[in-house]
């Protein structure tokens, strides 16, 4: 009978880390590549791993970037991660990625349309955009990018401050009030 040779407690460590830095990898590589905000039921169908495991792997990822003061970043919204560029560095993304977005084009133009009428309400919204604009709306109110209040029997929508630093771009001022508007 051969006997099994025993595995020393450094050894088992060893292998333990080499797992982890293997799956943050896979982590990383899976935020990398998909370019937008993923679930949690996506991470796990991609990388068939433990949710649990997954949150540890994506706090470390985060601490990692933050630590070497990365260009890169982990972002999280509701439950939902992507790995984007710091602000400071967007415009060259811009420039550089070409016109591809992680938004459709009907997203884009709606979206659009909301930064340049609001404050609107999401009946004229969906009248103008059609049904699908239920799904924008719910998709930017998920990713903080719009306000969404209750009005009467529809809701008000306007751009929240993450709109402005997930863009890149500054908040328009208010126009000054003249003389006659202050009296």
């Amino acid at each position: 009978m051969t006997e099994k040779p025993e595995i020393s407690s450094k050894t088992q460590e060893e292998i333990d880390e080499g797992k982890e830095k293997e799956d943050m990898r896979m982590i990383e590589s899976i935020l990398f590549v998909s370019g937008k905000f993923l679930d949690m039921k996506a991470l796990i169908a991609l990388s068939d791993m433990n949710p649990i495991i997954i949150r540890e792997l994506l706090e470390k990822l985060r601490e990692s970037y933050e630590e070497r003061e990365s260009a890169l970043r982990i972002i999280e919204k509701n439950e939902m991660w992507k790995m984007d560029v710091r602000p400071e560095f967007s415009h060259l993304t811009t420039k550089i990625a070409g016109g591809s977005s992680e938004f459709t084009k009907a997203e884009q133009e709606t979206l659009a349309m909301i930064a340049f009428k609001q404050p609107i309400k999401q009946s004229v919204i969906v009248k103008i955009r059609g049904n699908k604009a239920y799904d924008h709306i719910k998709k930017f109110v998920e990713l903080e990018l719009i306000k969404k209040k209750k009005q009467g029997h529809t809701h008000e929508l306007s751009l929240s401050q993450e709109f402005y630093d997930y863009f890149g771009v500054s908040e328009p001022k208010a126009p000054e009030k003249t003389e006659a508007e202050l009296d």
